[in-house]
């Protein structure tokens, strides 16, 4: 266990600074100035050539990318240039709302979708379970800004029973869960629907069926049991994903997360706030793989982490 803890952590650490290295580049060869975007629209040649020299923009890309590196393992992630501000606790100030929606949504998800998996797996190619899998197909189809709109336009304009936008109460946090739960719902209830078919059909379910073993064990000891692993996989997965933020989420219901964050700093070109936002969310969802390999053996016995048996 502890070499293969470092070996994962070695392989995470690399992965970051990986990333945040091709994030530095691209960010400095992208179109546009970030002095343009900061200064006034009345600025002149020598004002931009003033706030370049104040950033370090004029300097050579190398230099630029040593400073980057020498100040990441000082942890001094920069200052942001349109909140003025460290550029790391302007998004440690934004990361609760991403992970307050992610873990809800994933909350939503794993309360229904899991019981329905279930249920259409149990009722595999029947009328009944025809109608639900183009429900769920319909549902992984959808846009989350169409579905956004269409919550926004019925809960909030016909019947304002909902805030529209912000944080102000957690009923503001109802409409964003859903938008963001519909795809998560569709995706994980067909994933454990296939897998629990699968598991159910098994010859170790027909043994156990013909030792006379209930049906709802079957379906919740065997079957839902021997489908942990894909099913956590996947649920760790689409964390990870949604702890980066649901940038159009966000932006359509004025959410204060990481993703409408990325958003004003993509617009601003605010490059130690789009650096800082990377290094945060690449750690988070890195851990959150991490967990989840650490989980597997929990769920199946037969999985073992390091050199095998």
């Amino acid at each position: 266990m502890a070499t293969y803890l470092a070996r994962r952590i070695g392989q995470s650490l690399l992965a970051v600074f990986l990333t945040l290295t091709t994030v530095f580049l691209l960010l400095r060869l992208a179109p546009g100035d970030p002095a343009a975007a900061y200064a006034a629209p009345s600025a002149t040649a020598a004002d931009l050539a003033r706030i370049r020299a104040e950033f370090g923009l004029d300097e050579p890309l190398i230099t630029q990318y040593g400073i980057f590196l020498r100040d990441l393992c000082t942890g001094n992630l920069g200052t942001s240039y349109s909140f003025h501000a460290s550029a790391f606790q302007v998004v440690m100030d934004r990361l609760p709302y991403t992970i307050t929606l992610a873990v809800a949504a994933i909350a939503v998800t794993t309360v229904v979708a899991v019981p329905l998996g279930v249920w259409m797996a149990r009722r595999a190619d029947t009328k009944r379970e025809l109608g639900t899998n183009v429900l769920t197909i319909t549902g992984q189809s959808m846009p989350d800004f169409w579905t956004g709109m269409m919550l926004l336009t019925v809960f909030a304009v016909l019947l304002p029973v909902l805030p529209a936008s912000g944080f102000t109460s957690w009923s503001g946090l109802v409409l964003p869960t859903v938008t963001v739960a519909v795809l998560q719902l569709a995706l994980v209830s067909r994933l454990v629907r296939r897998e629990m078919t699968t598991a159910l059909a098994a010859p170790y379910t027909t043994v156990a069926r013909s030792r006379g073993v209930s049906e709802r064990a079957l379906t919740w000891r065997y079957g839902l049991r021997n489908s942990a692993v894909p099913l956590v996989t996947a649920l760790g997965t689409r964390f990870a994903a949604l702890l980066n933020g649901v940038v159009v989420v966000e932006v359509v219901f004025g959410w204060p997360g990481v993703g409408s964050l990325v958003v004003r700093a993509l617009e601003t070109r605010d490059y130690p706030l789009i650096q800082a936002t990377v290094l945060v969310t690449a750690t988070l969802a890195i851990l959150v793989q991490l967990l989840v390999d650490l989980a597997y053996p929990l769920f199946d016995p037969r999985v073992r982490l390091g050199k095998a048996a």
